[in-house]
């Protein structure tokens, strides 16, 4: 369950996993039925960056597309630490920005979808770039870490060393097909163009050798999307497997062989699979080489602190930066390490919104325990160790108590 929502996998860090698991003990009940996921009108860019984009640029912040950054410059002399130079190419030709200790640098070192792969309905992702820490942010960070006295921007070969370990694949199925949309509603019982959520949870195929997964949300999922047509998100996190009814594996199939597999699994007769996927679906399979890189085992100082002790000018931001008890992966976690940049380096008094405590409260693991079972209360447990009679004496000690009146507010007894 909590693999193929949050996409770690089996040799990931169990360090990651247990703060997932205590980051979000209060959202149990809501997983689900995603009633504890808030979502956006339409997708996260047209909702949120976008607006912010233009509102920024009604300020005169100018964005510059196509411009590579390859490295920035630091000065360590006395005791502090200054961004001094940005090299960059741009059209092919090397360019450099110089910096003054008043100007502000904030570097996101790493990024999960560096030198992802389209395909389309007939081709698959050319993988022919796929290599071990190739990327752009991945070249940016390492020219960073090498000029660290004491490993203090961290370690970038932690996470993007291994692209078997961290790839997973991802594809959008366009369709308005009435036979493909009643399969849908059989397994999820809602209508999708009712302009909800559909699958409420994600649906995964656990017998599914690529561990496929599938979502579809509130649609339309993008402003000029046609009406009639819906957008699912499908996705497996083991794509070296062959699939169940396309005998190839994830990585290596079209768009159309990709939909098959797919419809095959939501229960489509074999003798329509082909047909529908060629002809009633436009699916386009992306491969993310380092998606889950942030999920990799790693040791203190692996992942460099948002302003690392010293530091006058610039921060680091995003998923490869450590900030204490919140989740990577979300966007929270982002917006977070920019906050936390922001007020340090202009010395805003302000405070981060804490992460919830909720692991450190006895309701919401009473709570949280109850959900986990499905509702059934801890009186309906067959414990080996505890006779029923023994649990009938126990709850007659506490009768008339606060903790009965606390248990029975949580549904636990």
């Amino acid at each position: 369950y909590w693999r193929t929502m949050f996409a770690f996998e089996n040799w990931h860090s169990a360090l990651e996993m247990k703060r997932y698991l205590q980051r979000y003990i209060h959202h149990i009940g809501g997983l689900p039925d995603f009633t504890a996921l808030r979502f956006t009108r339409y997708n996260q860019y047209e909702s949120m960056i976008l607006p912010m984009v233009k509102y920024l640029e009604s300020y005169g912040v100018q964005f510059h597309y196509g411009v590579k950054v390859t490295n920035v410059a630091f000065d360590c002399a006395n005791g502090k630490k200054q961004a001094t130079r940005i090299d960059t190419l741009r059209d092919g030709h090397e360019e450099c920005i110089d910096l003054t200790e008043n100007d502000l640098v904030f570097i996101t070192n790493g990024c999960c979808t560096d030198t992802s792969c389209y395909g389309d309905q007939t081709h698959a992702p050319d993988l022919s770039g796929v290599k071990n820490g190739a990327g752009e942010s991945w070249d940016m960070w390492k020219a960073i870490a090498a000029q660290a006295e004491h490993g203090e921007y961290g370690n970038p070969d932690t996470f993007c060393s291994d692209v078997d370990a961290t790839n997973w694949m991802s594809a959008t199925v366009a369709t308005s097909n009435e036979e493909i949309i009643r399969h849908i509603m059989n397994i999820c019982k809602r209508d999708p163009r009712s302009g909800k959520v559909t699958t409420g949870g994600i649906v995964t195929v656990k017998d599914s050798s690529w561990l496929l997964s599938w979502t579809l949300n509130r649609q339309q999922q993008f402003r000029d999307q046609p009406k009639n047509q819906l957008c699912v998100w499908v996705y497996g996190l083991f794509s070296d497997k062959p699939g169940n009814y396309v005998k190839k594996a994830m990585r290596d199939c079209t768009g159309k062989e990709l939909c098959m597999e797919w419809l095959y699994h939501i229960g489509v007769p074999e003798d329509q699979i082909e047909e529908l996927a060629e002809h009633s679906a436009n699916t386009i399979p992306v491969m993310m080489p380092y998606i889950d890189a942030f999920f990799m085992p790693r040791a203190m100082g692996d992942r460099p602190d948002i302003v690392p002790e010293g530091a006058v000018n610039f921060a680091f931001l995003g998923q490869f930066a450590e900030t204490g008890r919140d989740t990577i992966f979300t966007t929270e976690y982002s917006m977070r390490t920019g906050m936390e940049a922001v007020y340090t380096l202009l010395d805003i008094d302000r405070g981060v919104p804490e992460v919830w405590g909720s692991t450190y409260d006895v309701r919401a693991l009473i709570d949280a325990t109850v959900k986990l079972r499905d509702g059934k209360k801890i009186t309906d447990m067959d414990l080996p160790l505890i006779p029923r009679l023994a649990m009938k004496e126990a709850l007659k000690k506490i009768e008339g108590t606060d903790l009965e009146k606390f248990l029975k507010e949580y549904n636990a007894i």
